[in-house]
């Protein structure tokens, strides 16, 4: 019988005031409100990965404690497709698409939920809640049905149907709600507070984004432990985006990427009509104001006023790139766009990226001589009735 390790290999600290937090039962920063980051000595390029099929094989980089078997659904190790057609279409060098939809419930939230579900189990709290704009609330339900732990999901009444019924099948608690996932989000934080379940909303727990940077260190294998010259990611919540930028920094730390190499230039791809972080990129701004009656059919873009905006802006500052809005009708048509080039059932999420991408080349601010990689971070059936 494998003994469990109580010593962690990681810490935890503010992302941005550097305060120290418990490994265990951690939200966001006591000091100053921010999001928490987990922290590990750098991972040598010598030291193997797990033989094993979903995401775990990552588990030098990940929270899990020696002996410890995470909760898993095998998810990870999705497809990264090239798309010379788009790449024409687009006039740029190279175009792929990392394909999130082929996770457990038909969605990218599936990495995070791993992590984050797994330290939950491990602190013993008695369920789990999240406010979610769809998919989250899916793949928590999925988790948490693979923990045996209960589960409460707040959800806009406005969710696509088919992602409620996905979250109802699994046996969680779903609780409808008028209003947006700000309004889910209140909600939540009141339910843990008045029951001790755990809150898992994006970033304001510090395990999901882990299982989130694995979407990098997945691209930069299947690359050869390159790197594109651009990432487009649609952006709702923001976990995705940092999570990605946060591997490959501890990729580089360990020596896993060529020397001198540099972070890809994100792109931050938003809805018109919820477009917090495109607005402060825009406006030279540190951090997001909360945007007004946010509308848009790509629910997992519906989030408007993420915990994550310093980090997003950091990230694109840092990394010279970008950010850009779509309307409904432009998003509906790329997202046909990127299924009929591709064969890829897209979720509107990833139109908006395409259609972003393609905006940003037309006027310069990506060159045409790049290397870039689009992730879809859903499947087009969630939005389906």
């Amino acid at each position: 019988m494998t003994t469990v390790s109580t010593t962690p290999r990681w810490t935890l600290s503010c992302s941005a005031c550097q305060t120290p937090a418990p490994v265990a039962g951690a939200s966001v920063c006591t000091a100053c409100g921010q999001p928490l980051f987990a922290q590990y000595a750098p991972v040598p390029r010598a030291t193997p990965l797990l033989d094993r099929w979903d995401l775990w094989r990552y588990s030098p980089f990940m929270p899990l404690l020696a002996g410890e078997v995470p909760v898993s659904l095998g998810e990870g190790l999705t497809p990264l497709k090239d798309a010379p057609e788009l790449a024409s279409s687009l006039g740029i060098k190279r175009l792929s698409i990392k394909d999130e939809s082929q996770n457990p419930t038909g969605s990218f939230k599936a990495r995070g939920m791993t992590a984050a579900v797994t330290r939950a189990k491990g602190a013993g709290v008695p369920g789990i809640v999240v406010p979610t704009a769809g998919n989250a609330g899916a793949a928590l339900a999925a988790y948490g049905a693979a923990a045996g732990m209960p589960v409460r999901v707040f959800a806009p009444g406005t969710t696509p149907r088919p992602i409620l019924d996905t979250i109802e099948a699994m046996g969680a608690t779903l609780i409808r709600i008028d209003g947006h996932i700000g309004d889910a989000g209140k909600l939540a934080l009141a339910y843990a507070a008045e029951t001790g379940y755990f809150n898992i909303s994006t970033l304001r727990e510090p395990y999901r984004v882990e299982g989130m940077k694995t979407m990098g260190l997945e691209l930069a294998e299947q690359l050869g432990w390159k790197l594109p010259d651009v990432i487009v990611y649609p952006t709702g919540g923001g976990e995705g985006t940092i999570g990605i930028w946060k591997a490959f920094n501890e990729l580089g730390a360990g020596g896993w990427l060529p020397e001198g190499w540099r972070q890809p230039k994100f792109v931050v791809a938003q809805a018109d009509g919820c477009a917090p972080i495109a607005r402060a990129f825009r406006d030279g701004a540190t951090s997001a104001t909360p945007w007004i009656d946010p509308k848009t059919y790509a629910a997992g873009l519906r989030v408007p006023s993420p915990l994550g905006d310093r980090l997003l802006l950091r990230a694109l500052n840092e990394t010279n790139g970008t950010a850009g809005t779509a309307t409904e009708d432009t998003i509906r048509a790329a997202t046909f766009e990127l299924a009929q080039a591709t064969g890829i059932d897209a979720a509107p999420e990833g139109g908006c990226a395409l259609a972003v991408l393609r905006d940003a080349i037309n006027d310069g601010r990506i060159s045409r001589d790049s290397e870039c990689v689009i992730f879809n971070t859903g499947s087009g059936a969630s939005y389906r009735v």
